[in-house]
């Protein structure tokens, strides 16, 4: 068995060409670029979540054909020997009563998500575009992913916006119905944990994903997830969310909740964040029931007890990535990738030594600081991020 690391959940912006597919996300998030970034932040598995888009099936296509990506046995691409690519798709789902939830398709060949473009295709106005709303409901759109011999994830599934638990439903199993059981894993988004997710009950056989929904080639990997399996390819990662012969998740890395843009209810009127005891409906300072409730207050409310870990579930590591630590800029971020070879390696085993060596004293030991939990955060919510604060 071996350790990948895995960031299941980023966008592409645009094709090589310029074709736009991701209207909300970098133009510089194309590809193959993902996959170079990939390699400098230490990624081993990467999951793009716009690839029903006919336009980068062509590209795969075209870069299989070149050499340049290569199938391998087991599902998914590699590239350059040491990043898989896995194909998926994100779709909002149009057809429950309340909300548009997002669901992510994740596919084990070229062929496979060939076939799930054509049939969601019918569903939706624009197949070329990422996340498009689609004229189904969750049962239905469970059972087009399954028939291309795909897996379906609920994504970012607390979040106040285009999700399940946020926006459309108080339990999953009352929208997947008789197809919940086939749902092996949910993500959960920034401005959650394990130990909030933990707290209702339909999720105790779930496995969790924390991925880092990139919109942006700088935020991949600021949560991933750390699989150990025999290979990095789509049929071991399968086995892994469904625990079997021996392949699991191991660690979940992902965001002080805190930091997460949606972790606190959210005044719409005044633009406070609160900081009262969870849930919290009306804005404690001017008193507007005008809010955008938090994640963490969605959960107070719905769920069924305080946090039981189920024993398979892995250890949550809080991740506070380079770009949120204070003073430590693009510049030193470089500086840190060209001397430790990735950037997940200089936040998270680099000894305090090396890094004062390579960024001063300051910033090596808040980087130390970040790792070991030990700097103050302020919640982020309302769509603000949190915020690391130095003494």
């Amino acid at each position: 068995m071996m350790k990948i690391y895995g960031d299941l959940h980023i966008h592409i912006g645009r094709t090589e060409k310029g074709i736009s597919v991701k209207v909300a996300a970098s133009k510089d998030l194309t590809v193959l670029n993902i996959l170079e970034r990939s390699l400098l932040k230490g990624i081993n598995v990467v999951g793009i979540v716009d690839c029903a888009s006919p336009p980068v099936i062509h590209e795969i296509k075209r870069y299989c054909e070149e050499g340049v990506l290569s199938c391998i046995e087991g599902g998914g691409l590699k590239y350059k020997g040491k990043v898989t690519l896995i194909l998926g798709s994100e779709i909002e789902i149009g057809g429950e009563e309340e909300g548009s939830p997002h669901l992510i398709g994740y596919f084990k060949s070229i062929e496979d998500i060939f076939s799930f473009s054509e049939k969601i295709g019918k569903y939706m106005k624009n197949i070329r575009l990422s996340s498009q709303r689609v004229s189904l409901n969750s049962e239905q759109a469970v059972e087009v992913i399954k028939s291309c011999n795909g897996i379906a994830v609920p994504a970012h599934v607390f979040t106040p916006f285009k999700s399940y638990y946020g926006s459309c439903t108080d339990r999953l199993h009352k929208v997947f119905k008789d197809r919940y059981k086939e749902i092996e894993a949910v993500e959960l988004g920034l401005s959650a944990d394990s130990d909030m997710a933990d707290q209702i009950e339909e999720l105790s056989l779930k496995i969790f994903l924390s991925n880092s929904d990139a919109h942006s080639l700088n935020k991949i990997g600021r949560e991933f997830n750390v699989f150990e399996v025999e290979e990095a390819n789509f049929e071991e990662i399968l086995m892994a969310l469904k625990r079997e012969k021996g392949r699991k998740v191991v660690k979940n890395y992902g965001l002080d909740p805190k930091l997460g843009k949606y972790h606190r209810t959210f005044c719409l009127e005044c633009g406070y964040i609160a900081k009262e005891t969870p849930p919290v409906r009306r804005c404690p300072r001017c008193g507007s029931d005008k809010v955008l409730m938090g994640v963490r207050d969605r959960i107070e409310e719905i769920k069924d007890y305080d946090t039981r870990h189920p024993d398979f579930r892995p250890p949550y590591i809080y991740q506070i990535p380079l770009e949120f630590i204070p003073n430590i800029g693009k510049r030193t971020v470089e500086k840190l990738v060209h001397h430790f070879g990735s950037e997940l390696y200089a936040l998270h085993e680099a000894s305090y030594e090396d890094l004062e060596k390579v960024v001063g004293e300051k910033n090596a030991l808040n980087i130390l600081k970040a790792r070991n939990g030990e700097l103050t955060v302020s919640s982020g919510g309302g769509g603000i991020y949190g915020k690391v604060l130095l003494e």
